[in-house]
């Protein structure tokens, strides 16, 4: 498939995918004419690079990730070194601690509108 079409199946930029593409996270084929192929599996394989962005992976972390799981479930294949699972235990570690900031956050939020609510009631 085409970028376009990439693009729009995934609803990633076609300069996210390009983006990609350049740094390893991605291949495609070229046409005669020069233009990328993208084979059917680029679908599932940009869904997780995005999973992987938004959990606050760099690029670099992505790229040695990516190898380890496979494109179609995002289970893991059996290449992991153990250099890459320490990696992405702290990476976890960091993961569960930004977790925890949010649910502390979504507390004090709780508590001000229920302050709020209360307040409006006696009003």
């Amino acid at each position: 498939m085409r970028i376009g079409e990439l693009a729009r199946r995934t609803g990633v930029s076609e300069r996210s995918l390009r983006y990609y593409e350049k740094q390893g996270l991605l291949t495609a084929e070229r046409t005669a004419g020069g233009h990328r192929e993208f084979p059917g599996s680029a679908v599932d394989r940009v869904i997780r690079i995005q999973e992987l962005f938004a959990a606050g992976l760099c690029s670099a972390k992505i790229g040695q990730l990516l190898p380890c799981m496979r494109d179609t479930d995002g289970g893991p294949s059996e290449i992991a070194t153990p250099r890459l699972v320490a990696d992405l235990t702290t990476e976890r570690g960091r993961i569960d601690r930004m977790i925890a900031d949010l649910v502390r956050s979504r507390d004090v939020l709780d508590d001000v509108i229920a302050a709020a609510s209360v307040d409006e009631g006696n009003r």
